[in-house]
């Protein structure tokens, strides 16, 4: 993804309230070789693309002052009760350095899995992203689970999900931890069969 990025002369508590008055949202650039830097970035815009996955989990396209930067989205800061958008900070990025990012999943399948079309089950989603490490250039947008293999009483974990090339997956604790499992759904109560007949009986009296 791409956006645009403008420097910012003053910084302080005053300067960037009168920045966010006239809808701009200030930010700052790190890492790397370069020194930090002062931004500031159209809000509207800005509030936008961050509804998107993709700005939250990728290496994004900043260009400033005509020159373009690989950067990452670090932070956001945002009102406690405003929809606006305080601060953002962005990180430089590094073709040689491997990044430790979390990426979203996407389950996928889930109409074909027999635990789902045939045996009363709900695919019980443990985890929604994972911990990558990788280099920039190597990063996925997201990570594809396939449930269309996922059976009664199964679980997928970590170790059972395809990564792609150059990835490898970060835990913390649990080594191999369940990403999703099959939860059968109770099924709704019945009344017995003499029961219901009673009942039709007591109506056909009326």
């Amino acid at each position: 993804m791409k956006f645009v990025a403008f420097e910012r002369a003053k910084q302080g508590t005053g300067a960037s309230r009168r920045l966010r008055i006239t809808g701009r949202t200030p930010g700052i650039v790190y890492g790397g070789a370069a020194e930090p830097q002062l931004i500031e970035l159209d809000h509207n815009a800005l509030w936008h693309a961050l509804k998107k996955e993709a700005f939250h989990s990728s290496v994004l396209d900043m260009e400033l002052n005509g020159a373009e930067n690989k950067v990452l989205l670090r932070d956001v800061q945002m009102h406690p009760y405003k929809q606006q958008i305080l601060h953002i900070d962005f990180q430089r990025v590094d073709a040689t350095t491997k990044l430790h990012m979390k990426v979203p999943l996407h389950f996928v399948g889930e109409e074909n899995s027999p635990a789902i079309k045939t045996d009363g089950c709900i695919a019980n989603h443990v985890v929604t992203e994972i911990d990558v490490l990788c280099l920039p250039s190597d990063l996925p947008e997201f990570i594809t689970v396939d449930l269309s293999g996922l059976h009664k009483g199964m679980s997928l974990r970590l170790a059972d999900i395809s990564l792609p090339k150059g990835v490898s997956a970060v835990t913390h604790g649990k080594n191999n931890p369940v990403v999703v499992s099959a939860v059968v759904v109770a099924a709704a109560e019945t009344p017995a069969p003499d029961a219901a007949a009673a009942a039709a009986k007591g109506k056909g009296k009326k």
